[in-house]
């Protein structure tokens, strides 16, 4: 293949970007359930699949984890719908499972773009967690860090956040051939 039709080939992947303004169009439930399949297919530690996923459609319950989470949780207070990606409490697990989440997380953006909608990771920090578990009736042994807000991106939610050209470090600042420059 040439080069150029490899770089074409990878295009989707670079187009998919964080989107934290939606409007209030609500989400077919068809392809809230094909993201969620996508994040369930995705790799992870020793195949552990620790990550289960609570699709969130209840408007007052996405409000609530906004509310609960702030400034983290921006893009729940107009996404239509979310899945939260909730994790075991295991000692000594925390490096394992964060990577895990962590892809399971991208895979749910990158779905959410090909299906033409619009995704956001949304952090819940530690202090937020209970309540945020409370909301989504966790037993005492599980947790959420990470909400994908999905929707239909809002016009400002469209809007590239940089200038053309700014949003990425030059490539030849970040790739190196073989050994670290110097």
């Amino acid at each position: 293949m040439q080069p150029s039709s490899l770089a074409d080939l990878v295009r989707p992947l670079l187009r998919v970007r964080q989107v934290r303004e939606f409007t209030g169009e609500p989400v077919d439930t068809a392809a809230l359930g094909a993201i969620a399949d996508a994040a369930r297919w995705s790799g992870s530690s020793r195949n552990a699949q620790p990550w289960r996923f609570v699709i969130v459609r209840a408007g007052a319950t996405l409000r609530a984890i906004h509310e609960a989470g702030l400034p983290q949780t921006r893009a729940l207070g107009t996404a239509p719908a979310a899945i939260a990606i909730v994790l075991p409490k295991e000692p000594g697990s925390g490096i394992s499972h964060g990577y895990d989440e962590g892809r399971a997380a991208e895979r749910m953006l990158i779905a959410a773009s090909l299906l033409g909608l619009g995704a956001g990771i949304a952090w819940i920090r530690s202090e937020a967690r209970p309540a945020v578990g409370q909301l989504l009736g966790l037993p005492e042994d599980r947790f959420v860090r990470t909400v994908v807000a999905v929707g239909r991106p809002s016009e400002t939610g469209r809007r590239p956040k940089s200038a053309p050209g700014e949003a990425r470090l030059p490539r030849e600042d970040v790739v190196f051939e073989e050994r670290w420059p110097g």
